[in-house]
């Protein structure tokens, strides 16, 4: 397998490269639109085919490089269908299974910081987007978010995963790049532990974050996947 982590500094933002070694077929995972030359410059270098483009949710602080990235290389858009993105080119729920050459994907329903949220799961990690970070979670305070079914979603679809299982999120703010769901277990700050649901519920109602900076741009732009 061909791995890559790509970082999007101005929002922390991770991208995931993911390829087949044999057939040359590659996805990749919450692309970012102003990264695009750098994706397409990393697929050049490796001499991989994209395949497909994967959002784990509609992101509110940057737009999406789905549609870039479909114009210049003939990639399928996916997202998942609560997410609201019908432009997409394909439309998954919970259980799906994706293939890219030899690599296998199972796509896992983990609602709460939107509605259309995914972990994208392979044999040895798992992409958890903006529902589990390192040390913490996504905010539940906008676009459908839900913080009892961001707890629910945690326990029971991602930390239900082997502990060894590496996590890959969507953001990490402190330089962090790589995390393991026994560490998240022990010692999330808001999930880990003893951690119960109603304190949980609380403690993410009592946030007070300012809103993204982009926003207002970046949630319509990817419920069009891009092509604003």
């Amino acid at each position: 397998m061909i791995f890559r982590q790509l970082l999007e500094p101005q929002t922390s933002s991770f991208t995931y490269l993911l390829a087949c070694e044999s057939t040359r077929r590659a996805i990749l995972i919450d692309p970012v639109d102003t990264e695009v030359p750098r994706y397409l410059t990393l697929l050049d270098d490796l001499a991989l085919s994209l395949t497909y483009t994967l959002e784990t949710h509609v992101h509110a602080d940057h737009i999406t490089g789905a549609g870039r990235l479909k114009a210049e290389r003939g990639s399928k858009s996916i997202v998942h269908r609560d997410a609201g993105a019908r432009c997409a080119d394909l439309l998954v729920s919970d259980g799906v299974f994706l293939q890219v050459g030899h690599l296998e994907f199972d796509i896992r329903h983990t609602p709460g910081h939107t509605a259309g949220c995914i972990s994208i799961v392979m044999s040895d990690r798992v992409f958890t987007g903006d529902s589990l970070l390192i040390g913490g979670c996504g905010r539940t305070d906008f676009q459908e978010g839900d913080a009892g079914r961001l707890f629910d979603s945690i326990h029971q679809r991602i930390f239900s995963l082997p502990p060894d299982t590496l996590v890959y999120p969507g953001h990490d703010y402190h330089g962090r790049t790589v995390s393991t769901l026994e560490e998240e277990r022990r010692s999330n700050s808001r999930l880990g532990g003893a951690a119960d649901r109603q304190t949980f519920i609380a403690l993410m109602a009592n946030l007070h974050l300012a809103a993204p900076p982009h926003m207002h741009a970046a949630i319509p732009a990817n419920l069009a996947c891009g092509t604003l």
